[in-house]
């Protein structure tokens, strides 16, 4: 029987990002990159072609015959993203806690830690999803959301944003409360796809899907 997965070629960005605030302090989030590790090695048994971006993640990962391309910064992310994307994916899952913020003008040098009140002057950072589909518009996206809760009410306004402006072809709404992860698939029309109680699960079930879709 034919592996619909066999040779495609699948980008992973996964973990946290920095944005700095001066020379050596920085802003960043405590994204595991679990879920883009176990993506990829579950990708790999189909024999995808996986590269990963990963960022300074929480979880250490040594993986065989995955290429793996380190970032700590969002515009390091936003470079080698905008480079992998020359390269013709089939299928993009993008993981990444990306930055939503950054300072407007992030100091060159150190700030005094003798300082009585520091103010920092948050601006957004440009949506890097956002910016796939116009750059590869053959690629299947899988856009990935984080909310505390999964509540059927709240996570329809929640995604329809990824669908709308990112063009994402499935969404992954994820949920962490109290160290217990859930997860869901949806499709353009707000359809759940498929749940999972734990990342292994979740994953199992997003490959399973992208085999059809592809």
């Amino acid at each position: 029987m034919t592996n619909p997965l066999r040779n495609k070629k699948v980008l992973i960005t996964c973990g946290p990002t920095w944005v700095p605030i001066d020379s050596v302090r920085v802003i960043t989030n405590r994204s595991s990159g679990r879920l883009g590790h176990i993506l990829a090695q579950d990708l790999k048994k189909e024999w995808a072609r996986i590269t990963v971006l990963e960022g300074p993640v929480t979880d250490v990962w040594y993986p065989d015959s995955i290429q793996v391309i380190k970032f700590h910064y969002y515009s390091e992310l936003a470079g080698l993203l905008y480079g992998e994307l020359k390269k013709d994916y089939d299928i993009i899952l993008h993981l990444a806690a990306v930055s939503d913020y950054q300072p407007k003008k992030p100091q060159a040098s150190k700030i005094s830690s003798d300082l009585k009140r520091l103010k920092l002057q948050l601006v957004p950072t440009e949506k890097l999803i956002d910016k796939i589909k116009p750059l590869s518009p053959q690629v299947i996206l899988v856009g990935f959301k984080m909310e505390e809760k999964l509540k059927s009410r709240a996570w329809k306004a929640r995604v329809s944003r990824l669908f709308q402006k990112a063009q994402c072809d499935l969404v992954v709404l994820n949920s962490l409360k109290e160290n217990r992860y859930r997860g869901c698939i949806i499709d353009p029309t707000n359809r759940v796809l498929a749940q999972g109680e734990n990342r292994q699960e979740i994953a199992k079930k997003l490959v399973d899907i992208l085999k059809k879709k592809i």
